[in-house]
């Protein structure tokens, strides 16, 4: 029996590579300053859901949330053999927390329509917060399984699921449809495939032809660029390579939920921490070099 499956991924800012530049003067991050990534824990819920298909047939839709830029890792999706990719894209949509972001992803969810499976990384690397993909299961009104280590079975209607604990691991079993986080350990993302890297090069959403217009057509009018922009974007859909793209309005938001508007989470405070001490000390590798370092971290309350 085949099973559809939708994979919520995000774009992060890679935080493996920060820099002095990587936080702004009001303490929030300065996305512009840091490369672009695939979510970790993404790649490995998409290569879930490739796994489902591979093995039961079926589809796989990725959706991502996010600026025109995020289109980056929806090739790389592509690239990776799933069947359809859709961007969700939209000025109001800014400054959503949690809250706001799982609405706008059950939405699209929804919008996309018939679903067995839904996957999410357990978490992103920009917020820690592993709230979206539970979240989005309550307004989905699907049962949820978190922290999948490995998919036991598919067979009548039913998952079976082994799942993190903590300390050891259980098995779970969900009627379907059903939303899934998936952790780091659960696989081995499969690279992308040379021949579908050639073909999704091309590929792009409306809002990457608009902004390449701007670039290339900057004396022209407004009404000069859009005819471009809708005759390239008729060539790539012919073409099957015209990514989907979607507002707020497409997948049937309430804008009060979204955004800012939607967004109650608020910051207590903000706290920088400037290190300021110079220069290193050297400590032997012997047992006494090793009695006099814990001696000097439990003095200065570092341990203990």
């Amino acid at each position: 029996m085949p099973y559809d499956s939708i994979v919520c991924v995000k774009q992060v800012p890679d935080t493996a590579n920060v820099t002095a530049d990587a936080m702004k003067e009001d303490g929030t991050v300065n996305r512009s300053a840091l490369p672009a990534i695939f979510n970790p824990e993404d790649l490995h819920a998409l290569e879930t859901a490739l796994e489902v298909r591979d093995q039961y047939g079926g589809t796989v839709t990725v959706i991502t949330m996010g600026p025109p830029k995020a289109t980056e890792i929806l090739r790389d999706c592509l690239n990776r053999g799933v069947d359809r990719a859709v961007l969700v894209t939209d000025r109001r949509a800014a400054a959503s927390d949690t809250l706001a972001t799982s609405y706008i992803l059950a939405q699209a969810v929804k919008t996309v329509g018939r679903y067995d499976l839904v996957f999410c990384g357990r978490q992103a690397i920009d917020g820690d917060t592993a709230q979206v993909g539970p979240q989005c299961a309550e307004k989905l009104g699907v049962p949820q399984i978190t922290y999948l280590e490995e998919l036991v079975g598919l067979a009548d209607g039913t998952v079976q699921i082994r799942r993190n604990t903590g300390n050891g691991w259980e098995i779970v079993e969900a009627k379907l449809p059903v939303l899934v986080t998936v952790l780091e350990i659960a696989n081995e993302p499969r690279p992308p495939a040379a021949r579908r890297v050639m073909r999704w090069k091309r590929a792009r959403t409306v809002s990457e032809l608009v902004s390449t217009m701007r670039k290339e057509m900057p004396d022209a009018s407004d009404d000069e660029r859009q005819a471009e922009v809708d005759r390239r974007a008729e060539a790539l859909k012919q073409r099957g390579l015209l990514v989907e793209q979607w507002g707020l309005d497409e997948i049937g938001a309430d804008l009060s939920r979204c955004g800012l508007a939607g967004s109650p989470t608020k910051v207590h405070r903000i706290q920088a921490i400037v290190l300021t001490k110079e220069g290193y000390t050297e400590i032997p590798p012997t047992e006494e070099g090793v009695r006099e370092l814990i001696h000097e971290l439990v003095a200065d309350r570092t341990l203990g």
